[in-house]
């Protein structure tokens, strides 16, 4: 089923996004985070930061860079799951960032990249 393979897709996309965000310094706190409607793929800080993290993966690059995918709706959905973390955390007026991990698979190693401060 094609559903089948994008979940597949996303997924390894989400565990090489954790490993390479891990590499470059992030301590992971938490993964697939959702409320509501929204999700988050991962929360990370990086130094005294808290990173909410969307990973995008593609195939190739060819319908344009994978951070496309995360437009203005999708990052209203992600703010207030961000907020609801924080309330449920206890969380008083932390230091925070939106990033997205956007990976291109195509032949070869895997193309990715953290943009710091996305939206």
């Amino acid at each position: 089923m094609p559903g089948d393979q994008a979940n597949t897709l996303g997924e390894k996309g989400e565990e090489l996004a954790a490993r390479h965000l891990i590499e470059k310094g992030y301590r992971i706190l938490k993964r697939n985070y959702s409320y509501m409607l929204g999700e988050i793929d991962i929360i990370a800080m990086d130094g005294d930061i808290l990173a909410f993290i969307e990973v995008k993966t593609r195939s190739y690059a060819d319908g344009g860079p994978p951070i496309l995918a995360v437009n203005e709706r999708k990052q209203r959905l992600l703010q207030k799951t961000a907020e609801r973390f924080i309330v449920q955390n206890k969380l008083r007026r932390p230091r925070l960032r939106y990033d997205i991990v956007s990976i291109v698979m195509g032949r070869g190693a895997p193309n990715i990249e953290i943009i710091k401060n996305a939206f």
